[in-house]
C-alpha cells in the first residue's frame, strides 16, 4: 500500500527550551531521588550507541522530536490509509538526513496485521538507510509474541509515531542510572514530571534517547491485530491489548516532553526489545526491589507535529 505524500502532510513546529545539560542533570538527580534509592545523573560523552544496537553512533546534532499521526488514527477504529514513510521524516523536520529512534505502530501491510514498532534507522541524504528497526507482533493461535527485524526495504510507519531525530553525532549527553524503585512512577514518567515541575508551564523541555533495564522485569504490552470492534473506553483498550511480563536485559527507545505546547502530543512513549523474541511497549518495572536502569538522553531543540488528527481524544496515550 502506498504511503502518504509528505508534501500533503500538515506540519507544525515549536522551539523548545534548551537549558544546559549540567542544569538538567542536577534537576533530574534531585527529582529521581524521590523515586529511586540510588541515582546518578551526569553529563558525559556519549558512548558508541551502535554497540547498543542503535543505527547511529551518538545522539548529537540537529536534535528534534517528531510526533506523527496519533492514537485517534487507531482508536476507536483504525484508519489504515494513515501510512507514512520514515525516509521522509528528516525532510519533514528540516533535515537532509538523520538518525531516528523511538516508538510507533508497525507497517501493517508488511505482515498483514498490526504490530508494535521500534523505529531505529539512519536515513542518508540519498535516501539509503542503515536499518535497525524491529517490530513485535502477537500470534492469535496461542497468544504468544515474536520480534522481527525489518529489512532495509521496509520503512513504513502506520498511524502513529513518536521519534527523536538527530545527526547521529557523538557529543555530550545525559547519563541516567537508577537502581531500586521506591516510588510509584516509572522511569520515564518520573523524569518527565520532574522536568515539568521545575520548568513549569512556560518552558517546554523535550528529550530522546535509549535506556536499558539491566536487572529486573518489566510490564510490556503488544498490540494484537486491529480490533474488529470500536474501542471506546479504557476498559475496551485494556481488553484488546495483550500484556506480558518480560525479563532483563531489555532495551527501550524513548521520547518524552515535559508538557504539551498545544500540539496534541503524546508526552512520553517508549518501545523496546530483549532476548528470546521479547519486545513491545514499556509500561513500568514489576520488580522494584531489584530493578536497574541505565539510559542516555539528549535534549531536543525543536518539536515537529505532523498530520495532527482533527478529531482527537486521550485514549491510548499511557
Amino acid at each position: 500500500m502506498a504511503t502518504l505524500d509528505p508534501a500533503t502532510l500538515p506540519v507544525e513546529k515549536r522551539i523548545l527550551h534548551l537549558p544546559p545539560l549540567q542544569e538538567v542533570a542536577e534537576v533530574l538527580q534531585a527529582g529521581l531521588r524521590q523515586n529511586f534509592a540510588e541515582v546518578e545523573v551526569v553529563a558525559v560523552d556519549c558512548p558508541d550507541l551502535r554497540e547498543w544496537g542503535i543505527a547511529g553512533e551518538g545522539l548529537g546534532g540537529n536534535t528534534r522530536l517528531l510526533d506523527v499521526g496519533g492514537p485517534p488514527f487507531l482508536i476507536p477504529t483504525v484508519m489504515r490509509e494513515k501510512l507514512y514513510d520514515m525516509r521522509d521524516y528528516p525532510q519533514l523536520t528540516g533535515l537532509s538526513e538523520g538518525m531516528m529512534i523511538g516508538a510507533g505502530a508497525g507497517p501493517w501491510p508488511y505482515i498483514n496485521r498490526n504490530s508494535e514498532m521500534m523505529p531505529n534507522l539512519f536515513v542518508k541524504q540519498d535516501k539509503t538507510i542503515i536499518q535497525r528497526t524491529h517490530i513485535t507482533r502477537t500470534n492469535d493461535e496461542d497468544g504468544s509474541y515474536e520480534t522481527l527485524k525489518l529489512p532495509e526495504s521496509e520503512t513504513r510507519n502506520a498511524v502513529l509515531g513518536n521519534l527523536f531525530l538527530c545527526s547521529g553525532e557523538p557529543g555530550k549527553v545525559l547519563k541516567v542510572h537508577c537502581k531500586v524503585r521506591t516510588g510509584e512512577k516509572n522511569f520515564v514518567t518520573c523524569m518527565r514530571e520532574v522536568l515539568n515541575a521545575y520548568y513549569g508551564e512556560e518552558l517546554t523541555v523535550g528529550m530522546g534517547g535509549v535506556f536499558k533495564i539491566l536487572q529486573g522485569k518489566v510490564w510490556i504490552h503488544v498490540m494484537p491485530d486491529f480490533s474488529p470492534c470500536p474501542i471506546n473506553t479504557d476498559e475496551d483498550l485494556n481488553n484488546w491489548l495483550k500484556f506480558y511480563e518480560m525479563s532483563s536485559p531489555f532495551t527501550v527507545l524513548s521520547t518524552l516532553i515535559s508538557r504539551d505546547p498545544e500540539l496534541d502530543l503524546r508526552v512520553e512513549h517508549g518501545h523496546g526489545w530483549g532476548e528470546n523474541s521479547q519486545g513491545g511497549h514499556y509500561h513500568y518495572d514489576t520488580t522494584p526491589e531489584e530493578v536497574e536502569y541505565l539510559g542516555y538522553y539528549n535534549l531536543a531543540e525543536l518539536c515537529y507535529r505532523v498530520d495532527k488528527p482533527t478529531n482527537t481524544h486521550q485514549l491510548g496515550r499511557d
